[in-house]
């Protein structure tokens, strides 16, 4: 009989761990979905001419995650020409903050601007294994919360899978880490029979090819115990450019930034490759992100938002930062009111250099006006907008 009674009980507790499993399986898998699936809308300013996407320079994404929006800015084509990358780095908000900022507010008087928030899309559809990362975060404005995906630095295996052992870069042949195969600021110049995240890159070269694009600014966050930071990293056509935006910065915008240059021995980066296989001048911005320290502590929408950690502070006692952390943090506003100023100075001074092929951008807030009114300021409304202006990435 107590046989009976322990199989009966242990088939109970089967029963019981078996529903508690599914439950699990099935919240988290709601949760995950509704993450993927985060429509964040872009309200189109009215300096936006046109919306394409990367299939309509390279066919290989069309049924791609990574067909991304491509937001178009000004019709002079007598002026020169400028691509803003956002969300390469997908873990980095700041520059997808800024992309969107420009989408909606900026005005090209002279030139054009090409514009793409989400330059790696499937990499914002998921957050690091093991990182604790929150699925999302919101930014207030005046009417009411804007919610965006807060995304990883690689492709989401769900859309590229599996991993090399070794990641073979095309076309140097370089060896890198397996993982950066779905790297996006890994895999340029990109090649057509390549993995999505190659295809991705070759897209956006064809792009910067057949728009004669003059100069790429692709922006980055980078974690404060990382030396390339607080910085413009240039290529050598670059170099005077990146030189003379610098103290243009420091002299007019209220914060320093420097300059580093390109590593010819380290390859896929698009400081790089860009510069070597096309026409552009690539030009690659970071700003100071604690939430990417290994040495932090919560990672939670807090850090990510207001740049405060105790523990990142404290590895600066030690000496192991490369930029300052105090208890004023690195707040969302202060980073991507640096990224919009450094492309605001490095289109002015492209422009003296160049007057033939000016860029002229009119309607962008500077460094100092993100601080005083936070980045939520000036994104619009989308339900205020026409339906045919609002977009959603």
């Amino acid at each position: 009989m107590s046989k009976k009674i322990g199989e009966s009980l242990l088939l109970w507790r089967k029963i019981v761990f078996l529903l508690f499993f599914l439950v699990v399986f099935i919240f988290s898998g709601l949760s995950f979905y509704r993450s993927r699936h985060l429509a964040e809308p872009i309200v189109l300013g009215d300096g936006v001419s046109r919306v394409v996407r990367l299939s309509d320079y390279f066919s290989g994404v069309k049924n791609s995650i990574n067909n991304a929006r491509v937001y178009v800015l000004g019709q002079d084509e007598d002026g020169g020409s400028v691509l803003i990358l956002g969300g390469s780095h997908a873990e980095e908000p700041a520059g997808r903050l800024a992309a969107w900022i420009l989408v909606e507010n900026a005005l090209v008087k002279k030139g054009r601007m090409f514009v793409i928030p989400t330059a790696n899309p499937s990499a914002s559809t998921s957050t690091r294994p093991g990182g604790a990362y929150p699925p999302d975060y919101s930014i207030k404005t005046p009417w009411g919360e804007q919610k965006f995906r807060q995304g990883d630095r690689w492709s989401n295996p769900l859309d590229q899978w599996p991993d090399p052992e070794v990641y073979i870069h095309y076309p140097t042949r370089q060896q890198l880490a397996y993982m950066d195969i779905r790297n996006h600021n890994r895999t340029w110049p990109g090649r057509p029979n390549g993995t999505m995240t190659e295809k991705t890159c070759y897209a956006m070269t064809q792009l910067i090819i057949k728009e004669k694009i003059d100069l790429v600014i692709d922006l980055h966050e980078a974690e404060l115990q990382y030396p390339v930071i607080s910085t413009i990293v240039a290529h050598q056509k670059g170099q005077d450019i990146a030189a003379l935006a610098s103290m243009m910065i420091s002299s007019e915008e209220g914060f320093n930034i420097g300059v580093e240059y390109s590593p010819t021995a380290l390859r896929g980066l698009s400081h790089r490759e860009i510069g070597d296989h096309t026409q552009a001048i690539p030009l690659l911005l970071e700003t100071p992100e604690p939430f990417l320290d290994a040495t932090r502590g919560r990672t939670n929408r807090e850090l990510l938002l207001t740049g405060k950690d105790e523990f990142v502070m404290k590895a600066g006692k030690h000496g192991l930062l490369f930029e300052k952390l105090d208890e004023k943090g690195w707040p969302i506003e202060v980073r991507v009111g640096r990224h919009l100023s450094s492309i605001i100075q490095i289109l002015k001074v492209w422009s003296e250099l160049n007057p033939d092929r000016p860029v002229d951008l009119e309607g962008v807030p500077h460094y100092r006006d993100l601080v005083q009114n936070g980045v939520g300021f000036y994104l619009k409304d989308p339900s205020k907008a026409p339906s045919d202006r609002v977009f959603y990435e």
